[in-house]
């Protein structure tokens, strides 16, 4: 039966047609194989040990999960508490090797915190569901493949690697430098950086992520002189919150709208008063027709491509802003944090041409670069600006964020061999 399993895994991951496939990475291939189910049985504890990011428990017991998994495999783990910031924090390992030191960027938490109803794995075939089952456990899962595929082959001994999975990822801590200090002295250090965020797929087709846009937040709040409706707009009471509110939302998206830039507005509210949580995420207000409202409150975010287009439209909704309507007045803030941009550079181009050497060698089909506009931002973000970085290398599926969540289980296996190849291609300085 063991013996009917491993051929029919093989099938799945095509090795040998080309002779450019070194024994080591054929090695690689029978041990992702053999151990699918091995794989997939880690997939479930992992999954069924729910990690939102504010169940801080939660997130240090996958980590101590992971750790069991690593440190056999002769990576030092260390932990960095994140009390400061109100998280859990981040598990950080590392492989020193004569090597270059490619860097392995993954997550542990989840959106499902401990009290939603959505909690388990459920396996249907080669299809799972479950909390975070993609979104970044099946990720998480495709690097200790790939390490241990590594490992079996002898490549890992002389492999100089990094992993960092942090804890807060679906929900940053604060301050953000604090945060995210330790992931970017790691992509400093880095000669490469790969992230394990979703694979993108596309009508049945893989794609490679050489880019994903940022993601920031911003509070738009406007004020009014009050007074009677009947002096709307007359030279004592002006227009008043909501019309200023009005002007500057609609010439946002009349007057700065370019490729890869997008500026929600997710929640408003005007009136007398109105206000806004401490989240930023609930509004209230109360009003009558025959009142100049005194006060409007929009919140939102911004997506971009690069820092430099971040800064231009920035700048672009802060000229807006200040272009008062009479007798108004606005303030435009943005939050703190956030995601920057993992910019489409030539380096990210060259690593996804080396994935599809990978690819090709494997008998795998070579993947195009993915819409950055469709793909979220990840952690990657934080460390493209210092190291070539290549995304969306866990697992395929589809339904993150939501119940119902749900990956494709034969894409685990071929995404950990991947990972395996690349990595030691990588790090070993093979030019192929």
């Amino acid at each position: 039966m063991r013996l009917i399993l491993v051929v029919l895994c093989l099938l799945v991951l095509p090795v040998g047609a080309h002779a450019q496939v070194r024994d080591a990475e054929r090695a690689m291939a029978q041990t992702v194989a053999q151990e699918r189910e091995r794989s997939i049985a880690l997939l479930e504890r992992l999954v069924n040990q729910n990690s939102g990011t504010l169940n801080l428990a939660g997130v240090r017991a996958v980590g101590e999960m992971v750790e069991a998994e690593l440190v056999p495999l002769g990576f030092a783990v260390r932990w960095v508490d994140m009390a400061e910031t109100g998280r859990a924090g981040h598990l950080i390992a590392t492989h020193p090797g004569p090597g270059r030191n490619v860097l392995l960027i993954g997550h542990l938490d989840t959106v499902f915190e401990a009290d939603g109803p959505f909690q388990a794995f459920v396996r249907e075939g080669n299809r799972a569901v479950g909390p975070g089952i993609g979104d970044d456990k099946g990720g998480v899962v495709v690097i200790i493949a790939a390490m241990r595929a590594m490992q079996a082959a002898g490549q890992l001994d002389r492999a100089n690697v990094t992993i960092v999975l942090t804890g807060d990822e679906e929900r940053i801590g604060a301050p953000a430098t604090i945060a995210r200090r330790d992931l970017i002295a790691a992509g400093q250090a880095a000669d490469y950086a790969l992230e394990f965020e979703n694979l993108a797929v596309d009508d049945g087709q893989e794609f490679g992520t050489v880019a994903r846009r940022s993601s920031s937040n911003w509070t738009l709040t406007t004020t009014g002189v009050t007074g009677h409706s009947s002096g709307v707009f007359n030279a004592t009471l002006g227009y008043g919150a909501i019309y200023e509110m009005t002007r500057i939302l609609d010439a946002f998206q009349r007057e700065l709208q370019e490729p890869n830039a997008t500026f929600n507005v997710g929640v408003i509210a005007g009136g007398t008063p109105a206000a806004i949580d401490a989240e930023g995420f609930s509004v209230t207000a109360s009003g009558k027709t025959n009142i100049v409202a005194e006060t409007a409150i929009a919140r939102g975010d911004l997506r971009t491509l690069t820092r430099d287009q971040d800064e231009r439209v920035r700048a672009g909704m802060q000229a807006i802003v200040a272009a008062h309507l009479p007798q108004t007045d606005a303030t435009l803030e943005f939050g703190e944090g956030g995601y920057p941009p993992m910019a489409p550079t030539d380096g990210n181009r060259a690593l996804l041409v080396r994935l599809n050497a990978v690819n090709r060698d494997l008998d795998l089909p070579l993947m195009a670069e993915f819409d950055p506009g469709r793909r979220g931002a990840a952690d990657s973000g934080f460390v493209a600006q210092d190291v070539d970085t290549l995304g969306g290398l866990g697992v395929a599926g589809g339904g993150a964020h939501a119940d119902g969540e749900w990956v494709d289980l034969d894409s685990l296996a071929r995404q950990a061999l991947r990972a395996a190849v690349l990595v030691s291609r990588l790090s070993l300085d093979d030019p192929r």
